[in-house]
């Protein structure tokens, strides 16, 4: 789950250090995720239960340090909604793995979330959509259609999971921005971690038939060693995106935020001998295009026109 709140300023190479460690770190996360679900036989919905969870002891500290005043709030309801999107972001994520959906599509599936994230903010926030952002989304759905291939023989119904991850990603972006106006940032973090482990835990009841022996039962052996490894990665992997944008700005950490497609891909291909077919490709790098094009036009204080 890559979501950390937007600050800027110096030392911008340390920055794009910590995001290249990051997207290395998300690789593994990845990789280690569909071995677990595909050799170990744990159910997506319990990996997920138990990864975060145990992510969110390890950010306990945090959680103190934040103290209890993070916790008011007059839009409770939104937080809950807001988090039950970036949870089911989670559960699709983690599916797709888990049904042999190859990682490299599935991380540039995700990444058309942005693009979601444009359309829903103009239908729900009044945000402008202008020519570049219009031509950016254009460009970077045909490249996910590329990437989905639905033509194709390789097509199933579980390639269509991480396209559901990245439509609950930009519902909780959408929903992010507009908490954003009205609440502290240290608000909108607390509620995330302290909300997304007993959302996983609902999710992983109803799994199980709401046998509470069946689901809440506790790994052992190996898989337990590899959960750990995944709750100390996702924690570091999640500090590490706060310390690359406490370092410089979105603009510049982006095109460095790209680099972890090909480390998925690569690293999806050593394990897994996934071989990436040339839509991918293609479409990734249409993906890519879009999204740098239309950062470079904002950038630049382009207008761009509220769309009829």
């Amino acid at each position: 789950m890559n979501q950390s709140p937007i600050t800027s300023h110096s030392v911008p190479l340390l920055g794009a250090g910590f995001m290249l460690a990051a997207g290395a770190l998300f690789a593994a996360t990845n990789i280690l995720t569909q071995w677990a679900t595909m050799q170990l036989s744990i159910s997506s919905t319990a990996l997920a239960f138990w990864q975060y969870g145990l992510a969110l002891v390890l950010f306990l500290p945090t959680l103190a340090k934040l103290g209890l005043g993070a916790f008011r709030t007059q839009h409770l309801v939104v937080h809950i909604v807001r988090v039950v999107f970036a949870t089911l972001g989670v559960q699709f994520f983690v599916a797709a793995l888990a049904h042999g959906v190859p990682v490299g599509q599935v991380v540039a599936i995700d990444m058309t979330s942005p693009f979601m994230v444009i359309l829903g903010a103009r239908l729900f926030l009044g945000e402008p959509i202008g020519p570049a952002r219009a031509l950016a989304t254009t460009v970077g759905f045909l490249g996910g259609m590329l990437i989905l291939a639905p033509w194709s023989d390789a097509f199933s119904i579980y390639s269509l999971l991480p396209l559901a991850a990245a439509v609950m990603w930009a519902g909780s972006s959408i929903m992010t921005r507009q908490l954003a106006t009205v609440e502290r940032p240290e608000t909108v973090t607390m509620y995330l971690l302290v909300l997304l482990t007993p959302i996983n835990a609902g999710f992983q009841l109803m799994a199980s038939g709401f046998d509470l022996g069946t689901a809440f039962t506790v790994p052992t052996g190996t898989l337990l060693y590899v959960i750990l490894v995944l709750a100390a990665i996702t924690a570091a992997s999640q500090h590490l995106l706060t310390l690359a944008y406490a370092r410089a700005d979105a603009a510049f950490l982006q095109p460095f935020d790209h680099v972890r497609l090909p480390l998925n891909v690569l690293a999806g291909y050593l394990v897994f001998h996934y071989a990436p077919s040339g839509f991918l490709w293609i479409g990734a790098a249409m993906i890519i295009g879009a999204s740098l094009y239309v950062l470079k036009a904002e950038n630049r204080g382009e207008p761009e026109p509220v769309a009829a």
